[in-house]
């Protein structure tokens, strides 16, 4: 299977919204930071936007957002998410040089998941960020299963294992696999 990476193109916004209307949650259209901010992603960051395609076929989508962070990881604001987004078009605006890559979306298409495609996503994220030269990659992730236990606590949640002892969540195995860590809660994210 051959995959191209696209962006910088016109209707690249679109495109991904065909993919990721029908994977999100209703309340996650409704953020007013990501309606302020998402569009510009486009405009002023069309380079760390990806639309993974095999054929003519769109397999999953990816969304990043260079930033300046300085301080120590742990102390990442518990805005998590909107913080990125925001903190990423405000730096841009300013003309901050940015030094870390964080990464804001990857969806994959329903037909498509399990395929191993959100890794080659997560791949392309951190290849960008090597590109330019950016010390760090952040990503705000939202558990995948976990709006299948809505009364457990998020911080309950993250230590759950399988008996390989991997992390029972897949959204987490696929970072903890790819070398990632977690690094903490962000309790105030996308209220």
């Amino acid at each position: 299977m051959n995959y191209t990476k696209l962006s910088n193109i016109k209707n690249h916004k679109d495109l991904q919204y065909e993919v990721t209307k029908d994977l999100w949650p209703e309340f996650m259209f409704h953020d007013p930071i990501s309606n302020k901010y998402w569009e510009k992603l486009f405009t002023f960051f069309p380079e760390f936007q990806y639309t993974l395609k095999s054929n003519e076929e769109i397999l999953g989508v990816g969304n990043s957002i260079p930033l300046y962070w300085n301080k120590d990881f742990n102390k990442l604001p518990e805005r998590g998410w909107d913080w990125a987004l925001k903190k990423g078009i405000e730096d841009k605006k300013k003309d901050i040089k940015a030094n870390t890559l964080c990464g804001l979306q990857i969806a994959v298409a329903k037909d498509h998941q399990n395929k191993g495609v959100s890794t080659l996503l997560l791949k392309e994220m951190v290849n960008t960020a090597k590109k330019y030269d950016y010390n760090n990659v952040v990503i705000p992730i939202r558990p995948s299963l976990k709006s299948n236990y809505p009364l457990t606590d998020i911080d309950n949640y993250i230590t759950w294992k399988r008996e390989d002892g991997l992390p029972y969540d897949p959204w987490i195995r696929v970072h903890l696999r790819f070398g990632g860590e977690i690094i903490k809660v962000c309790n105030e994210a996308m209220k």
